[in-house]
């Protein structure tokens, strides 16, 4: 017989057997340290649902506007060629040049294909161009009672992924069911083990993914999402230094410098390998004070403070699993990164799924879900750092 219910209902007003599980939330709480630490900080930064198993992203940012020359000039020609690059619309007439070789001034009077007519030393200083040169788009200058300069824009870039389907599946008899183990419930058992290998899984496609799609035209495709090594653009690689694997004191803090915290914020999370610790500990004896942070989104931390920016490092169990991570350092920028599931997919278990006929139980996790990075500059990767 139902019962009749008058008022206002809430959550609270509904157990277990009403309200769906995020098994993907349940887990990271749990264990925010485990096998799928990544996801872990997702979880508690950044996820979002798709009504789409392609989920596109608008990456805009400001154009580097510098250029460089494809022949020499004298000191007194009036016109350089230069390169022709995406850079090179944002030329106009009034548009000021620099030469950062001899700190000439330019200004642009004309522009045709990639031949840029000039007024040379603008305030003195007019000096011969190489090629090669780097000319740098130095600001505008215009007439008093002049007209608008022509109009220049740029359009961001659309990047995408894929939302990947991930099943694990359990299964037992109805003998082993109905069988008194001395070890415990076999198949809450299986289904926690399940559950680790499961986000497992996961972790290690956003980690190794290639965004990919087969069968894209029929009714069965199978879709890949791409990861983060895969993804990251800025890269340092040790093993193309002058001595193979080794990046020094001074060159890893050049990397941090120029490259890590070149773009986005001053705190990234850096997931690293024994061997890259290793040598993040040898130089933290004579310079840092590494800090534990305990909770950070979730997670706990050891913190390196350094000049460019601060790196919240962990060793993540995954790259001990896997011989060829243990010199490598994924450090990531938090905020451009997002955990993207279909909608209504999140992971879920998804109990007796068995056939008919079949003496037994048959349960199995399943997830459709993707990695987007909002930018790709903002995060950085070094590879085979073997020593100091």
């Amino acid at each position: 017989m139902s019962t009749a219910i008058l008022g206002l209902r809430g959550s609270g007003q509904f157990d277990a057997d009403f309200r769906p599980k995020n098994y993907r939330e349940v887990y990271s709480l749990i264990e925010p340290n485990g096998t799928a630490p990544l996801q872990a900080l997702l979880s508690m930064t950044g996820s979002e649902s798709t009504d789409d198993p392609e989920f596109r992203n608008f990456k805009d940012e400001l154009p580097d506007r510098v250029l460089t020359t494809s022949a020499t000039a004298t000191n007194s020609a009036t016109t350089l060629a230069v390169n022709n690059t995406a850079d090179l619309p944002f030329i106009v007439a009034g548009t000021l040049l620099c030469n950062t070789a001899t700190g000439e001034m330019m200004r642009v009077s004309a522009v045709s294909g990639t031949d840029i007519t000039v007024a040379r030393g603008i305030g003195g200083g007019a000096a011969a161009v190489g090629s090669g040169a780097e000319i740098v788009i130095a600001g505008f200058a215009d007439q008093e009672g002049g007209t608008s300069p022509a109009p220049v824009s740029f359009d961001p870039i659309v990047g995408s992924n894929f939302t990947q389907i991930f099943k694990t599946s359990v299964s037992i008899t109805g003998t082993l069911d109905s069988t008194n183990l001395r070890t415990g419930d076999k198949e809450q058992e299986d289904l926690t083990k399940a559950l680790k290998m499961h986000m497992s899984d996961i972790e290690r496609a956003f980690f190794f993914g290639k965004k990919a799609e087969q069968n894209g035209t029929t009714a069965s495709p199978t879709r890949y999402t791409g990861g983060l090594l895969q993804s990251i653009t800025s890269i340092t690689d040790a093993s193309t230094s002058s001595t193979a694997g080794q990046l020094t004191e001074k060159q890893f803090d050049r990397a941090l410098v120029e490259d890590v915290f070149a773009f986005g914020n001053p705190e990234k999370i850096c997931f690293a390998g024994a061997g890259a610790i290793a040598n993040l500990m040898e130089i933290g004896k004579n310079r840092w004070q590494p800090t534990s942070v305990d909770n950070a989104y979730g997670v706990s931390f050891t913190r390196y403070t350094t000049f460019a920016g601060d790196l919240l490092v962990y060793l993540h169990p995954m790259f001990r699993q896997i011989p060829s991570m243990k010199n490598e350092m994924v450090i990531i920028d938090m905020p451009h990164l997002k955990y993207r599931h279909l909608e209504g997919r999140d992971t879920m278990l998804q109990r007796d799924i068995q056939s008919a006929d079949f003496d037994g139980k048959k349960h199995q996790y399943m997830t459709e879900c993707g990695l987007e990075l909002s930018h790709s500059k903002v995060h950085h990767r070094i590879k085979g750092w073997t020593s100091v």
